[in-house]
């Protein structure tokens, strides 16, 4: 198989992870027989810096001309001004919207071996395996911002909005998900105060009863969300939401499983496009020194391979890949637990060398 990738390297540690992430895709290709032509473009900070641009109309095009997009992290104290007018996060958000990925998937498992790793009690950690659906090109952080004057001084708003069109897609895809793993959807929303949300939960009613009457729903409020995910985190399955709060949620999710930099996500449109990336951002604190767990960033690839190229066998041979390496006690320094770790540059070495096995 032929196929073009563009790598987004981004900020911090963006371009650390993702040359770990190429050098496992190169050793796909290597093993099973693929050709995989990689291309590199500009996207948040360095875009600024280079172009004065966090999304240049030429990484928007690179993108639409292959067949998937791995990203890095955007981001870092150099633009951390709230108040500037380009920030690296506009990059971010402008290519999913460029690429209509509407789906985010975030999948959250914990390693056995890891258990101890993570803040929480062991056995609430046994049998999680989740995955979070977040609704991406919607919600509060594409619905218009604004300041105007007020008594106090200024007064200002984001405007949170939903489409019935909207939520019925990402409802879509979380039920057809969980047709493929334990049949069970947990939608969160804030039903009980915001009038969007009541549109979420009323089109989540109608859309499972009518073409998923044979997938479990439950609804739950993000704020019992977030509480449950620490007290039973093994009881979800498929766990849909909106924009926002999918974004919180999930980066409390990634406790269970040790690290931020354990957990991949994809974000996924109509067509087999799909932009990879990690969960965690730029980490500028480590950036340039070698430590950075690039795990989720090669279980993006993984997902690269499945979701974008149909490549399921090679999708399994990385994921294994990389369970083995964690099993025999390969760890990056944030899920060592005090023991001995491994530099980024290693950790790859480790996935690639299991490759073939």
């Amino acid at each position: 198989m032929e196929a073009k990738i563009t790598l987004l390297r981004g900020d911090g540690v963006g371009p650390e992870v993702i040359a770990e992430a190429r050098k496992v895709l190169e050793g796909v290709a290597s093993v099973f027989g693929h050709t995989f032509t990689f291309s590199e473009a500009l996207i948040g900070g360095i875009a600024i810096d280079e172009t004065g641009n966090p999304l240049p109309d030429e990484t928007i095009a690179m993108c639409r001309a292959s067949e998937a997009v791995l990203l890095g992290a955007v981001g870092g104290p150099k633009w951390s001004d709230p108040m500037a007018p380009v920030r690296p996060e506009q990059g971010l958000l402008g290519i999913r919207k460029a690429l209509g990925l509407f789906a985010n998937l975030r999948p959250v498992k914990v390693h056995p071996a890891l258990l101890e790793a993570s803040p929480l009690k062991v056995d609430r950690l046994k049998g999680v395996d989740m995955l979070v659906m977040r609704e991406l090109t919607g919600g509060i952080y594409f619905g218009g911002t604004g300041r105007e004057a007020h008594e106090s001084g200024e007064l200002a708003f984001d405007r949170m909005a939903y489409t019935t069109l909207e939520i019925e897609r990402i409802v879509r895809c979380a039920a057809l998900a969980a047709r493929m793993r334990r049949n069970k959807v947990t939608s969160v929303d804030k039903a009980n105060v915001l009038e969007v949300s009541r549109l979420w939960r009323s089109t989540v009613d109608r859309v499972m009863a009518a073409e998923f009457p044979d997938v479990e729903l439950e609804h739950i409020l993000v704020d019992a969300a977030a509480m449950f995910l620490i007290q039973k985190p093994a009881s979800f399955d498929v766990m849909v939401t909106g924009n926002m709060f999918g974004d919180i949620l999930t980066d409390e999710a990634s406790v269970l499983a040790g690290s931020m930099g354990m957990l991949p996500s994809a974000s996924l449109g109509e067509g087999g496009m799909g932009l990879y990336e990690p969960i965690h951002g730029s980490a500028p604190d480590i950036a340039g020194q070698g430590i950075a767990n690039p795990t989720g960033t090669i279980l993006s690839a993984a997902m690269l391979l499945r979701h974008s190229l149909n490549l399921e066998a090679e999708a399994a041979a990385v994921e294994l890949a990389v369970n083995s390496a964690i099993t025999e006690g390969v760890r990056t320094i944030d899920i060592a637990d005090g023991g001995a770790s491994v530099n980024t540059c290693e950790m790859g070495d480790a996935v690639v060398a299991r490759l073939s096995k």
